[in-house]
């Protein structure tokens, strides 16, 4: 620190004794020497100094020093060492973090940093300056002008990508700089290609384009794949930046089998459970595990994810990550991340499912995976992201796999049970379902659902579970059991949402289902008094709204089959019980819960704590498609349950409707009549032209050839002329040409007649078309007209039914007065 003062004092003279110049006053002596000093010494010494203070009086330094040091940067750029002090001083300026120097500086404000670097980035040039200084091979050159591109990336991401993006050649620098022999500059190059790739997909692609996962992995192989530092870590990271929703990118990366150089560094080593597993390692792996699943995530065009999930196992990597699930010593971060990867490489893949389902756990006696995992998630002692992810590969799973669907509700059904001490999937999942865990009851009434989804025929077989309840009672049902479990009121509330979950899917497209719920004895008067209950809770507002839903999937998808309960009866039993705008709001409660918009996001499921876990995104699909038919549904039921149609209406609205009807119908056979001529003269104007051009066709061939003939003609002529001692075959064969030539003639004027006569008659026939698209136009306007009429009409049908019934009633009344009065009237006749 000594030798720093003793250089300032160096170049700023020595001061007069007593007197301290301040910070601002000693800058401005700096700044005042970089600009009227005429030696470079001077200037290079005074750019030692700005540096020397910029780290304890950063704001006095920026305020005061950033012009000149521009000025700099524009003048003396052959001079490497005022240059690197140049870059030095405004990386302190610029940066974001605060210095030990200055922590004791009340000014210096949070973003100050950010601020420096606005002023900086208002001239472009300044940017490209900087740029230009990367082509510099000195070290401290190079390295100082990375480091501040890439600070001023991390304050102002957008702006300095837009910059770079116009900069001559600016991302292709900085490309060549990763091939710098020198560790540090690569490596800060790699830092600086990470800010920069942040959220642009141009800069992304033009990074991939210029052989960046060459370079990237040819990096990671000399620094030991996933056994090596943070080098590798950047690379994986700044792989993940070009891939993350870049299907240019990923399309890109599929077809240069850059997959296939994924796979082997998956592979674990025998030393690695011996010895364990070390952050670093850890920090890698969790990076590559992010890689495949920027591929393969279901928010990737499908195409593309299609393609990466068969190179995936064709290229022994989805064996690799199931190797790792199998694998003892395993961090638990680590072994979630790659049971979320397992679970997106096999989404919707058959052949992956399939394959998963075919990998079997080193236990004695040996357990297939799938089992192990869901032993994993109902057992309560297990990490909450753990948990959820098992569930999401469950999930996945079973997507769009009838085949695996229908094997894990046949390990339900009682004919299943062949070995009484080995585990099946469905003894798991009802385990769980039953459990005093709310957790494990949540995760194991999602899991039994996603096997029904989209498959109607295995609703009907669930239904013929029969599940033995202890003390020798009958078996139930395993739909009794869920609705008997629901009403208990010991049961959590998280319980119930997940069999609200369930019966819900269960109960959508089969009325063997809801028959079923129906006749389970108390489930119509529980869900009625759920719904009439006032509570204030939110939670308890999600419930009523799935009891509501719950209770509208028995409408809708009632077949009438059971006496009492009927569509007319529940709907009749909503319309007085509760009000059919007291069920609408409750109906619409789900979709106002955060929880329902958080699981609509994504598939996958994401929670923060236990209570979180509410909806699941299949749910919400299920309840998204139906909520405003059911809605629309109950209120088109009047008070006394029966649906308002125009059954309902009186003879003389029912006859009207009828008319309109009538007309309605008349109009739709005369648009169709004229549809069906338009299409037809369509037909006709097509069959013209193409004659047309034939005809075109050839009267081209034939005035060709009659200019061939022409020119013969005159050749001959010439010849006969000038040889007029020819011999009398000559004179016959020009005779028979020029006749030849005349019937062309004859041919190309009988052609060009019959074309003006086709031009004619498509020119009618494109009139008759024209008259009748107008017709048509004008008849659908009259049938509009007609429909509002119509809509008038039953207004004031309505209004009248109103009116009549008033009237009826007041008619009533003034009889019954008149009644009374003609019983007064003997009685006073016999008293006079």
């Amino acid at each position: 620190m000594e030798f720093l003062k003793s250089g300032i004092k160096t170049v700023l003279g020595g001061t007069e004794p007593g007197q301290q110049p301040s910070a601002a006053e000693t800058v401005e002596k700096l700044v005042d020497r970089i600009y009227s000093s005429t030696l470079l010494e001077d200037r290079r010494d005074a750019c030692r100094a700005l540096k020397a203070l910029s780290r304890k009086y950063r704001i006095e330094v920026g305020a005061q020093g950033m012009p000149p040091l521009v000025q700099v940067l524009q003048n003396d750029g052959q001079d490497t060492e005022i240059i690197s002090y140049t870059l030095d001083t405004l990386c302190n300026i610029v940066t974001s973090e605060e210095f030990e120097e200055e922590a004791d500086n009340p000014t210096v404000s949070v973003n100050v940093g950010g601020q420096f670097t606005e002023m900086f980035i208002k001239t472009p040039e300044n940017v490209t300056m900087v740029m230009g200084y990367l082509d510099e091979y000195d070290f401290r050159v190079r390295r100082a002008a990375i480091q501040l591109i890439t600070l001023l990336i991390s304050n102002n991401t957008r702006e300095l990508q837009d910059l770079i993006l116009v900069s001559p050649m600016g991302v292709s620098k900085l490309m060549d700089l990763l091939t710098d022999s020198r560790e540090v500059i690569r490596n800060d190059v790699l830092l600086l290609l990470i800010e920069l790739t942040k959220g642009n997909s141009n800069i992304q692609k033009i990074v991939a384009f210029e052989n960046a996962f060459d370079r990237l992995f040819e990096i990671i192989r000399e620094e030991g794949c996933s056994d090596g530092g943070i080098v590798v870590e950047d690379c994986l990271i700044l792989l993940l930046n070009l891939l993350k929703n870049n299907s240019s990118n990923q399309q890109f990366f599929k077809e240069g089998s850059y997959i296939q150089r994924l796979a082997p560094m998956f592979v674990l080593a025998e030393e690695v459970e011996e010895a364990g597993w070390s952050p670093q390692k850890m920090s890698n792996f969790h990076c590559l595990l992010q890689v495949v699943r920027a591929l393969v995530t279901p928010s990737n065009q499908q195409q593309v994810v299609t393609a990466c999930q068969r190179v995936m196992q064709k290229s022994q990597l989805l064996n690799a990550l199931c190797e790792i699930l199998m694998s003892s010593g395993v961090p638990a971060d680590i072994l979630t991340e790659t049971i979320n990867a397992v679970a997106e490489v096999i989404r919707g893949d058959r052949d992956n499912q399939c394959e998963l389902s075919r990998v079997m756990a080193p236990s004695n006696p040996p357990r297939p995976a799938i089992v192990v995992l869901l032993m994993s998630m109902i057992n309560e002692k297990q990490l909450l992201a753990l948990r959820c992810a098992v569930l999401y590969c469950f999930e996945c799973f079973l997507y769009r796999n009838a085949d695996i669907q229908r094997a894990v509700v046949q390990t339900l059904l009682p004919s299943s049970a062949t070995d009484v001490g080995s585990l099946s999937t469905g003894q798991l999942l009802c385990t769980g379902l039953f459990s005093s865990d709310a957790l494990a009851n949540w995760f194991s009434s999602v899991a039994i659902m996603h096997t029904l989804v989209e498959n109607v025929a295995l609703k009907e077989e669930l239904l013929r579970v029969l599940l033995a309840p202890t003390g020798g009672q009958r078996p139930n049902t395993l739909l009794e059991m869920c609705t008997n479990l629901m009403q208990r009121e010991r049961t959590r509330l998280q319980s119930k949402v997940g069999l609200l979950m369930l019966l819900s899917v269960w109960l959508a497209h089969c009325p063997g289902a809801v028959k079923a719920l129906l006749e389970t004895q108390g489930t119509t008067v529980y869900l009625t008094a759920q719904l009439c209950s006032n509570e204030h809770d939110e939670r308890e507002f999600l419930f009523q709204g799935m009891c509501a839903f719950l209770m509208g999937l028995c409408i809708q998808f009632n077949d009438n089959s059971l006496p009492n309960q009927r569509r007319e009866d529940i709907s009749q039993l909503i319309i007085k019980r509760i009000g059919q705008e007291t069920f609408c709001n409750k109906l619409g409660e789900v979709s106002r819960h955060e929880a329902y918009s958080r699981a609509c996001k994504q598939a996958q499921i994401r929670a923060k704590c236990a209570g979180e876990l509410l909806l699941d995104y299949e749910y919400c699909k299920l309840y998204k498609g139906l909520e405003a038919l059911i809605a629309k549904l109950v209120s088109g039921f009047d008070v006394d349950g029966i649906e308002l149609t125009e059954l309902t209406l009186s003879s003389e609205a029912s006859a009207l409707v009828s008319q309109y009807k009538g007309i309605i119908r008349g109009m739709d056979a005369q648009i169709q009549t004229l549809q069906q001529s338009a299409k037809e003269l369509d037909q006709e104007n097509v069959e013209l032209r193409e004659k047309l051009r034939k005809e075109q066709s050839v009267r081209a061939q034939l005035s060709d050839q009659n200019t061939l003939l022409k020119a013969q003609l005159g050749a001959t002529g010439q010849t006969s002329f000038e040889r007029q001692e020819t011999s009398q075959d000559r004179e016959e064969e020009l005779n028979a040409a020029r006749y030849q030539a005349n019937m062309y003639f004859a041919e190309n004027i009988r052609i060009s007649k019959e074309m003006e006569m086709l031009r004619q008659h498509l020119a009618s026939e494109k009139q008759r078309a024209d008259a009748a698209q107008e017709s048509l136009l004008v008849t659908q306007k009259d049938q509009e007209d007609l429909l509002e009429l119509l809509a008038d009409q039953e207004l004031k049908l309505a209004c009248f039914e109103k009116n009549t019934t008033s009237k009826s009633t007041e008619n009533q009344s003034q009889a019954h007065s008149e009644t009374s009065l003609l019983e007064g009237v003997p009685s006073e006749t016999a008293s006079r």
